[in-house]
């Protein structure tokens, strides 16, 4: 029977040998997920031996060393402070991401309805409406095993929001002052280069983009006019390459106030635009 500290030991050095990317974190946070242990509590046991619950910690650990996302075995992942259920069947939430809520949130108005195209685990939606808890929000997904997901997390956080399966408008109707969307954007040619964690684990729905990865883009641009209202914002998370070829699209289709926004890093993150002019609607 190994002490807590000859435990988490072995698990970083494990993770290390495997050249896991931050090994030595990894370690740690399986440790406080199977022992329920934060680190105050781990100082003052880590001379005590790990219990029945060894065996699992050990189980996790091998499974990480096989590249499995540290989120599919914890079944957590943190967003917008928010603690979201993931697995194999929606991609797990990124901190870039935040900056498509942050930028949705500071236009959203109380009372205005939300629509969030490709809605996966339901993380976006469902952060905007915690922070505006007055507005509608609808979550559209082609896959129903996402969707399963996105229903999951919002029973979890008690947030209100309608999950629909639809192949993006196709069975959509009513309208919307704001339409929101993380699409597939990696370039079918560029997935097989990506890390095993994202490549063999991450539903390839959610990551393909297209020959160019923009063509979720297209289609979302071309169709979001018969349900986005007058005056309505659209906004996208790009890839960091995508930001110029996005606001062009939408400067095409009609869309003002245009502006691409950069992440902590320096990178184009967010492509946003208002709806400045009516077009015949397809109600």
């Amino acid at each position: 029977m190994s002490t807590y500290r000859d435990l988490l030991r072995w698990g970083r050095m494990e993770l290390n040998r495997a050249h896991i990317p931050d090994g030595d974190l990894d370690a740690w946070y399986l440790m406080e997920y199977v022992f329920e242990m934060d680190r105050a509590h781990y100082f003052l046991r880590e001379s005590e031996e790990a219990g029945s619950q060894e065996e699992e910690y050990r189980r996790l650990i091998s499974l990480r060393c096989g590249r499995i996302p540290l989120q599919h075995l914890t079944h957590q992942a943190w967003f917008m402070g928010l603690e979201f259920y993931v697995d194999g069947r929606v991609l797990v939430p990124r901190q870039d991401t935040e900056i498509l809520v942050e930028e949705a949130v500071r236009r959203l108005e109380d009372g205005q309805r939300l629509l969030d195209m490709c809605t996966g685990s339901g993380c976006i939606l469902l952060s905007i409406l915690s922070q505006k808890p007055c507005c509608k929000g609808t979550g559209v997904d082609l896959s129903a095993d996402a969707l399963e997901v996105a229903r999951l997390n919002g029973r979890r956080l008690n947030i209100t929001a309608d999950f629909r399966q639809s192949d993006l408008f196709t069975d959509i109707g009513g309208r919307y002052e704001m339409i929101v969307s993380n699409p597939p954007y990696i370039p079918t040619g560029v997935i097989p280069t990506l890390e095993e964690e994202v490549r063999s684990y991450d539903p390839n729905l959610a990551l393909d983009g297209g020959e160019d990865g923009l063509s979720f883009y297209r289609r979302i641009v071309e169709q979001a006019s018969t349900r986005l209202e007058d005056g309505g914002w659209l906004l996208f998370e790009i890839g960091h390459d995508q930001g110029r070829c996005v606001r062009d699209m939408m400067e095409n289709a009609g869309y003002g106030e245009l502006q691409v926004v950069k992440d902590l890093a320096g990178r184009d993150r967010v492509v946003l635009g208002r709806r400045m002019y009516r077009r015949n609607r397809d109600v």
